[in-house]
């Protein structure tokens, strides 16, 4: 596997050296368009629709059309936004594994432990699985900070970006909203057909049948010769090797991190006491006749 990132995991003075690598891939038969008559690779021109030339890639810009308005946004004006580079993955907060909703989840990740010693690593693992919580992280991907969830996956930590919480639709289905009486004997029938079905999970369990019949079809066609030779159009990839990460004094970063965190809890009780013991004396006076008027009334 490749890499698609080297970083850390940061949690207070803590920091783990990982290795991102994509946790899932497509078992779909990869194909492409051609031309019938001769097996020639079919190249897709950007052709403008207004003045009908062919665009090249340099020559083009992204746009926002809303249906009244185009506009244009040059390279120049993406590069003036705010670009994320931190080599970090930052823990922001650590929360229980069942409030994270899986329609939030998407694109998935391994984390491979990249330092001389993987002690931190394992100690980040143990720590999720006593504690039944997952970490609410954000990693910089492509320049774009994304929100992710950490969490234990067998023997490793994975992450698993999320989508943001106004890219999840509302929904307004009036059927869901309906009266209709559902009889105490509907409820049991529909229970005993659920539990006459209820197996534990096996994903191995299920094929694709769509894929395995075309790649029998497939190989069906090169035993009979009907196929081309097409090494000339694909590469193979090199593999980047990173460098590892740095031994680190994990006890003594875990010790500052709750330490510092103690003290900021600590500076942020006294300030409000402080607040609150400076608002009640400079209005004592103003609502001391008040107060009187203020007691519960008896008799």
């Amino acid at each position: 596997m490749r890499a698609i990132w080297t970083g850390s995991i940061a949690f207070g003075l803590v920091n783990v050296p990982v290795k991102l690598y994509s946790a899932t891939e497509s078992h779909d038969v990869n194909m492409h368009q051609v031309h019938e008559k001769d097996g020639g690779r079919i190249r897709n021109q950007h052709r403008c629709q207004e003045c009908g030339k062919v665009v090249e890639t340099d020559d083009m810009v992204k746009a926002y059309d809303d249906g009244e308005n185009r506009v244009i946004l040059t390279k120049d004006d993406f590069e003036a936004l705010p670009a994320d580079e931190n080599d970090d993955l930052e823990v922001l907060q650590f929360v229980p594994n069942d409030q994270i909703d899986p329609i939030m989840l998407e694109k998935a990740y391994f984390l491979e432990p990249t330092s001389k010693t993987p002690k931190s690593y394992l100690l980040l693992r143990q720590t999720l699985e006593d504690t039944d919580r997952t970490a609410i992280v954000t990693i910089t991907l492509r320049t774009r900070t994304r929100l992710a969830v950490l969490r234990v996956c067998g023997k490793v930590l994975m992450i698993q970006t999320l989508r943001w919480a106004d890219e999840i639709r509302d929904v307004d289905f009036k059927g869901v909203d309906s009266q209709a009486k559902i009889s105490k004997k509907e409820r049991e029938m529909s229970a005993k057909l659920v539990d006459s079905y209820s197996e534990d999970f096996t994903p191995e369990e299920f094929n694709d049948d769509y894929q395995e019949e075309l790649r029998k079809l497939i190989d069906a066609k090169i035993d009979k010769g009907e196929s081309l030779d097409l090494e000339k159009a694909f590469g193979d990839e090199d593999e980047d090797e990173e460098p590892g990460g740095d031994v680190i004094d994990l006890m003594e970063a875990l010790q500052k991190s709750v330490d510092s965190s103690r003290s900021s809890k600590k500076s942020s009780g006294q300030s409000e006491t402080k607040k609150k013991g400076s608002g009640q004396s400079s209005s004592a006076k103003k609502s001391g006749s008040s107060k009187a008027g203020a007691k519960k009334k008896t008799g």
